[in-house]
């Protein structure tokens, strides 16, 4: 399944998937602390994440439908498809063209290619 999400409602989601379950009280403090929100804004949101099957706001506890992982693998993918044409090697060129990596960083990278990498 595909889900759409703007920019606020994917950090609506972190403050949600750092909390849940939470009562949609609570969950209205907390939006005003971390994103600046009223009240009416907080439940709006809910309203169309709820509309969108992404939360479920069942007797005033919010919960997510969506893991972060599933979220966060569709949105990479959309970014790597809407700006690098799908191409990881061109956004890894991208990315670290102003940038060093750490020793650290560099062999986790290798692993990660590694395990990634199709036997022939």
């Amino acid at each position: 399944m595909v889900y759409h999400v703007n920019e606020s409602e994917y950090r609506f989601m972190e403050i949600l998937w750092e909390s849940e379950p939470v009562n949609s009280m609570e969950l209205v403090h907390l939006c005003q602390e971390k994103l600046g929100w009223k009240k009416s804004t907080t439940y709006t949101v809910i309203r169309k994440l709820s509309d969108k099957g992404i939360v479920c706001n069942k007797e005033t506890v919010v919960r997510t439908l969506v893991s972060r992982d599933s979220m966060q693998k569709q949105e990479s993918n959309e970014f790597l498809d809407k700006k690098f044409g799908g191409s990881l090697p061109s956004f890894v060129t991208a990315f670290l063209q102003d940038r060093k990596l750490t020793r650290e960083e560099a062999e986790y990278l290798k692993k990660l290619i590694q395990e990634k990498t199709e036997e022939d």
